[in-house]
């Protein structure tokens, strides 16, 4: 076996680093310098028209308990391996968000994780990180489903026929797949898959859910005010309905998370223009969105990245 010197391995870490973060970096950069949807122009002047201390200060604020809700999810989930601290939980989660902003749907994070376990930890690492994503997710098509059917029911999207077989093929999809869920695949099973849910305690996953309720209501209200900031006048529900469906929609597409504005953008404009709000609005907003929640993260994460040191958690 080729034994590698410690100089050439701290270099390579180093190297590894260094494109980790100009990576992200150059991909934020790419996507607002040369998005052609971006008027800079009517920001600005509606920004002058609407500017508040209190006002922006407030959507930081939205974006630091969006972050925060999800830093104590980990902390929480961590837990079934061992207790680390608010400070250790905000550095292995920003740190795996700015690794994972360029790979799909964000799988690098898992593998940020669990670099700061030993490597006997690595497997359990990544399932609970596929809770914490999970609970997420689920709470977000629940969201996005009624959300639907509120808009649905107002706007006439799709016919209430097409909603029954959707629903049918939803039920049926499920049913499958549960009396399926003996049947192995390289070794893994829904049933064993259950089994290792059901080991964590459940103090622990009611708790995931309660900040994952919280983090959801963050960030949608964000979205929320953002409009309201935009001068966009529409019933609250409306808007929270359309909101719920564009994170439920753009979150069941395949995408990475330097494009994330853009998915969201992109389906926010569908939704957002049967209410009859002008486009650049929708995609200034959706782009605010991912600058707040993705960007000015990585930007911190990219610190912890750079000063990261292998399985430094005691």
């Amino acid at each position: 076996m080729i034994s590698i010197p410690h100089k050439a391995k701290q270099f390579l870490v180093l190297l590894v680093k260094l494109l980790i973060v100009g990576g992200a970096f150059y991909f934020i950069y790419n996507q607002l310098a040369h998005n052609d949807k971006l008027d800079w122009q009517k920001f600005i002047t509606l920004f002058r028209k609407n500017q508040s201390v209190s006002g922006i200060a407030f959507i930081l604020l939205l974006s630091v308990l969006n972050r925060y809700f999800e830093i104590l999810k980990w902390q929480n989930l961590a837990r079934v391996i061992q207790e680390i601290s608010i400070g250790e939980a905000t550095r292995q989660v920003l740190a795996a968000l700015t690794a994972g902003i360029f790979t799909p749907n964000g799988v690098g994070e898992y593998a940020g994780k669990a670099l700061f376990y030993p490597k006997a930890e690595a497997k359990k690492v990544v399932f609970l990180n596929l809770i914490c994503n999970g609970i997420q997710m689920i709470l977000t098509v629940i969201f996005g489903v009624f959300g639907l059917l509120y808009f649905n029911a107002n706007y006439n999207v799709i016919t209430p026929r097409t909603v029954a077989i959707l629903f049918a093929f939803f039920f049926l999809f499920f049913g499958i797949l549960f009396s399926l869920k003996k049947i192995k695949i390289k070794g893994y099973s829904i049933e064993k898959l259950l089994h290792k849910i059901n080991e964590i305690p459940k103090s622990v996953h009611q708790r995931n859910i309660v900040l994952g309720v919280c983090r959801y209501v963050v960030f949608s209200h964000q979205y929320y005010f953002l409009f309201l900031a935009f001068d966009v006048e529409l019933p609250y529900f409306t808007l929270i309905a359309t909101i719920a469906v564009v994170y439920f929609l753009a979150s069941s597409l395949p995408t990475f998370q330097f494009l994330d504005f853009a998915v969201k953008g992109s389906v926010a404009v569908y939704f957002f223009g049967i209410l009859g709000v002008n486009e650049w609005i929708v995609v200034f907003i959706s782009t605010l969105m991912w600058f707040l929640n993705v960007v000015l993260p990585v930007v911190l994460g990219s610190y912890y990245v750079l000063n990261f040191k292998a399985n430094t958690v005691k």
